[in-house]
């Protein structure tokens, strides 16, 4: 069995046949994969070693004081976080094989195409159709608020494949080649002058059979392990004390005493302990995860971050007074990452409203915590045993 002991050995026999100094990022990268030191609990062959999970921080712990090159994470956010797991669930031995190495090594980037302008926070309405032709499927439809689509390789995407069954049932779940013919990206500028989402128009896409995950019309079981480890990739990061949001104006009250007033001070210390309460619960929350796979917990961590973050931005503006209205620059520009604390307070204060609507609305996920966390009666959906083609749009 593998232990903490033999991680170590086998990390310092990585860093000694590549040292970091003298092996380039990429080669670093793919010897580390092939070593199963990528994401230990992955089975031998797809970069674990089917240890435990809880044992990657002795490899990273490791490979961080030596210097080591990471894989970019916050780049490929949705790649590790989400079509990883999923496909390490439901894929076959040959999509495993495919996919998982250039998604960890960064080679190849993700997007999730599950959003759509008639189906965002009720997800199981949505439209895009999928209909078999031989051994492909043909789409056709429209999704919308898409990170990444304009640098992703591939796509994670649900689909309707049967019009006929009530709407949770119909759906089926595809990985989609982003440069295929009939793929179309058009950027959505936000708030912040930026265009880091997307909208992504299908006309006639042709995707494999070969690219299906899981069952026809088990699209939506698929779809929830992917979302429930969107939202502990969202609102579980691990953080040092004072990381996030709350880093930078606490820094910003400590260097600046001209700008302190009783009542800031009163607001900034509840968040501060809110932020770091948050913090440990995420700590926690990741711990669980090494028992099993993610529940709703993290759908309230995920409203805990959204809830905080723009609290904490909104401060951050006040204590600057005219000084935080003012912003660095508004030019179009389709960011590969959201950089939260590498901007100013202006930049964090706008970007943080778009927190409570991506990776689940905050609406959607009291809902979630009221129903499968507190236990509390069900809302009443009168359209669960409808034919989705029966829906009123």
């Amino acid at each position: 069995m593998t232990d903490a002991a033999e991680l170590r050995r086998r990390t310092r026999e990585l860093l000694d046949e590549h040292p970091p100094a003298a092996t380039d990022r990429a080669g670093f990268l793919g010897a580390r994969f092939d070593a199963g030191l990528a994401w230990v609990h992955y089975p031998e062959g797809l970069g674990g070693l089917g240890a435990p999970r809880a044992l990657q921080a002795v490899v990273d712990a490791e490979l961080e004081a030596a210097g080591a090159p990471d894989n970019d994470p916050r780049r490929i956010g949705i790649g590790l976080g989400m079509a990883a797991p999923t496909i390490l669930q439901y894929g076959t031995h040959e999509q495993k094989q495919r996919y998982l190495r250039p998604l960890w090594l960064g080679e190849e980037v993700w997007c999730q195409l599950f959003s759509e302008p008639g189906a965002g926070s009720d997800l199981a309405a949505l439209g895009t159709r999928a209909v078999r032709e031989g051994d492909a499927w043909i789409v056709n439809g429209q999704k919308v608020w898409t990170s990444s689509a304009h640098a992703a390789r591939w796509a994670i995407l649900i689909a309707r494949t049967d019009p006929d069954v009530p709407k949770h049932q119909g759906i089926t779940y595809f990985i989609c080649d982003m440069t295929d013919p009939g793929v179309e990206v058009r950027p959505l500028r936000q708030i912040t002058g930026e265009a880091e989402f997307n909208e992504v128009f299908l006309t006639d896409v042709r995707i494999p059979d070969a690219r299906r995950l899981g069952g026809i019309g088990d699209g939506w079981r698929v779809a929830q392990t992917t979302l429930m480890n969107e939202r502990v990739s969202i609102g579980g990061m691990r953080l040092p004390r004072e990381g996030g949001m709350i880093g930078p104006v606490s820094r910003t009250w400590r260097e600046r005493p001209e700008l302190r007033t009783h009542d800031l001070h009163q607001r900034l210390l509840t968040l501060w302990t809110e932020a770091e309460v948050a913090r440990l619960t995420g700590e926690r929350l990741r711990q669980q995860l090494v028992a099993g796979q993610p529940g709703p917990e993290g759908s309230g961590m995920k409203l805990a971050f959204a809830r905080l973050n723009q609290e904490i931005s909104g401060l951050e503006v006040e204590l600057l007074g005219a000084e935080g209205l003012l912003y660095d620059d508004w030019t179009m520009r389709r960011p590969e990452l959201v950089d939260f604390t590498g901007r100013d307070a202006g930049y964090r204060y706008l970007r943080s409203k778009g927190n409570s609507i991506e990776g689940g609305t905050s609406e959607v996920l009291l809902n979630i915590v009221a129903e499968r966390v507190l236990g509390l009666p069900a809302e009443p959906r009168t359209d669960k045993d409808v034919a989705w083609k029966d829906l009123a749009r």
